[in-house]
């Protein structure tokens, strides 16, 4: 009989389980949530240690402060709420309570994205990425699957600073067959090839996947490369993998604008300047729709990943 494939898991669920697991292991961790830890799944820790465990309410500037005066006092603390709350919101506190004087904190974001779904653009947080990575300190982690969530997680206790990690509310199929040992460099190559880079990271690594599948019939052999820590970005991964291909598409459930695409954009200008296309929202707000409508309405899907490579192939001369 044949093994049973792992089944689809969303990312905020290994938030839970790893936080929990860590509140086991280590006396020192606190959590702080904004009155949603049932969707953060935060509850996991409140529930088995109550006194390390803060409900600020809807109060997100004040649980980052609150957060920020726990490390200062010696405590891991772990800050979790919506993605668009957590860096929105509460930016100002993150910048000048956290990020300015390089605390310990972590900001384990829930519902990043236009996959929150029906309660529309208030909610979906598509600059969330950006605004982390503009801050000096910041670590930022947007996690593939359930194991790497629960691995960066795992992780983040013993990494230096403050940390974003971005976690969805849809579940995702399995990439890793197993929890990773760490995050390693931030980059990993899931499917080699010649003819073209496909960087993803987050929801859109399956379907870089599933883009490549497509290329393939096309006699298109596509590099799917899984950029699971956004900054510091892996330089060396980004170039090594354009080097070969010599052309690269991006893929996030962001704008276009401060996130992977520009992450990777960056890169090559610095070292090795060739064609890129950028899949993800065009400079818009989301819409409230079921997620996969959404994600067809924004052209996230793997036909319009496939799509734009074959147009960047095209205008490589290819």
């Amino acid at each position: 009989m044949a093994a049973e494939l792992p089944k689809p898991r969303a990312t905020r669920e290994a938030y839970g389980d790893a936080l929990l697991k860590l509140g086991g292991l280590h006396e020192d961790i606190v959590a702080l949530d904004a009155d949603l830890s049932g969707s953060t799944k935060s509850g996991k820790f409140g529930g088995a240690f109550p006194d390390r465990f803060f409900n600020v309410g809807i109060a997100e500037a004040n649980m980052m402060n609150m957060a920020a005066g726990l490390a200062v006092g010696g405590k891991i603390p772990y800050a979790s709420t919506f993605a668009v709350f957590a860096t929105g919101r509460a930016f100002d506190q993150v910048r000048q309570s956290i990020a300015q004087p390089n605390l310990p904190v972590r900001i384990c974001a829930s519902h990043g994205g236009i996959t929150v779904g029906e309660d529309g653009c208030s909610h979906q947080s598509v600059e969330d990425i950006g605004l982390m990575r503009m801050l000096p300190n910041m670590r930022v982690v947007v996690p593939a699957d359930y194991n790497q969530a629960y691995a960066a997680v795992m992780e983040s206790y013993v990494l230096p600073g403050p940390i974003y990690i971005r976690m969805g509310r849809p579940v995702v199929p399995p990439l890793y067959e197993n929890t990773p040992s760490g995050l390693g460099s931030g980059a990993d190559i899931l499917r080699p090839g010649s003819d073209i880079s496909l960087f993803a990271c987050g929801i859109m690594a399956a379907k870089a996947l599933a883009a490549a599948d497509e290329l393939k019939k096309r006699d298109i052999s596509a590099e799917v490369v899984n950029i699971s820590v956004l900054k510091p970005i892996d330089e060396e991964t980004v170039v090594d993998s354009l080097s070969r291909t010599g052309c690269a598409v991006t893929a996030e459930e962001h704008s276009i604008i401060g996130g992977l695409g520009g992450a990777i954009s960056q890169v090559a200008s610095e070292h090795i300047p060739v064609r890129i296309g950028r899949l993800g929202l065009r400079d818009v707000f989301g819409k409230s729709g079921l997620p996969d409508q959404l994600l067809e309405e924004f052209h996230l899907t793997a036909r319009h990943l496939a799509e734009l490579s074959g147009l960047v192939l095209q205008s490589k001369g290819c």
